[in-house]
This record gives C-alpha cells, sequence and structure tokens, in this order.
C-alpha cells in the first residue's frame, strides 16, 4: 500500500510540474500585460480616420510591451487600425485558397508544426504571412507555439494568427 501511495505521489508531482512548464508564466517573453492570455474575440471593425502609414511603425504603447501589434488584456487589438483601405492587406483574389475550416478564436487553439513565415502549417491547414508582417514575427516558435486563428473584419482574404505565447498577432492567408 506504502508502496502504491509512493508511486502515485511521485506521478502527481512529475504531472504538475510538466504542467505548469508546458503553461509557461502570464506575460512570458514581453512584460506584464502581454502574452500568456487568449482574447475573448478578434477586434471590430475599424471605424474612423486611419493613423499616417509608417514604412516601419513601431507598437510599444507602454513600457515592456512588444513593438508588434499584440493585444492587452482588456481585449484591445493594438495596431489593428488602418481600416479596409489599408494597401498592404489588399489582395487582388481574396480567398483566393477558401476559407478556413477549422474554427476561430479562444476555443480553438492550435500549435505550430512548423515552417515559417512565407508557409507554416498546423493540423493540416497551411498559412502565410502577410509581407508586411513578417517583421512582426521574428520571435515565433514556428514547431512549438500555440496560436488562435481570428477573423479580420477590416481586410478582406486576411485572418489574424494570435501568438498566445507572446500575444502578438500577425496577418496571415489561409493557403489550404
Amino acid at each position: 500500500m506504502k508502496k502504491t501511495l509512493g508511486v502515485l505521489a511521485v506521478s502527481l508531482l512529475l504531472f504538475s510540474v510538466s504542467t505548469i512548464a508546458q503553461k509557461g508564466g502570464e506575460g512570458h517573453g514581453v512584460g506584464p500585460a502581454v502574452g500568456g492570455h487568449i482574447p475573448e474575440h478578434g477586434p471590430a471593425p475599424f471605424r474612423g480616420a486611419p493613423p499616417a502609414p509608417a514604412e516601419h511603425p513601431n507598437f510599444a504603447d507602454q513600457a515592456g510591451h512588444p513593438s508588434a501589434p499584440h493585444v492587452h488584456p482588456n481585449g484591445e487589438w493594438i495596431g489593428h487600425n488602418s481600416g479596409p483601405g489599408d494597401a498592404h492587406y489588399h489582395l487582388d483574389r481574396p480567398w483566393e485558397h477558401g476559407h478556413f475550416p477549422g474554427g476561430f478564436g479562444r476555443s480553438h487553439v492550435w500549435r505550430l508544426a512548423g515552417g515559417g513565415p512565407a508557409r507554416f502549417w498546423f493540423g493540416g491547414y497551411y498559412f502565410s504571412v502577410a509581407p508586411f508582417d513578417i517583421g512582426f514575427c521574428n520571435d515565433w516558435l514556428w514547431d512549438s507555439d500555440d496560436i488562435v486563428i481570428y477573423e479580420d473584419p477590416d481586410h478582406v482574404g486576411w485572418y489574424l494568427a494570435y501568438n498566445v505565447r507572446l500575444g502578438t498577432y500577425v496577418h496571415v492567408m489561409y493557403l489550404g
């Protein structure tokens, strides 16, 4: 009986340590207010005048926040304010490869399985990062990060891939 209890205790301890190590800390890698959480929903459609275009925008709106587009814990999508007329996200043939059938939002967390910005995959689905956004995903782990896909309400043919570990996101195109 003592041996069984000992094995059970050690098993629980190992499972607990493994779970904590996989989860990581809130804000791991980017400061206390970004990363480690999953937004309830994607951004609302943009209303208003977009900011003046910048060749290399910096989205670090607070100390410790990344210079990439990111989401605050209150659901505010920083950097998603260029509106539907943004030429960086214009596509001549939107949905060229169809619509992503895998599910959207926080109830669909996907583990990246390989590739890089030009072509990455998970769960048998393939995507590519928008050329303008490639610089915003340099610190993504293409073979292990968890991401969530959201619909982009402003840029036809694009989705938003949110990196759970970093709290950042980029525009992505579904490739099939």
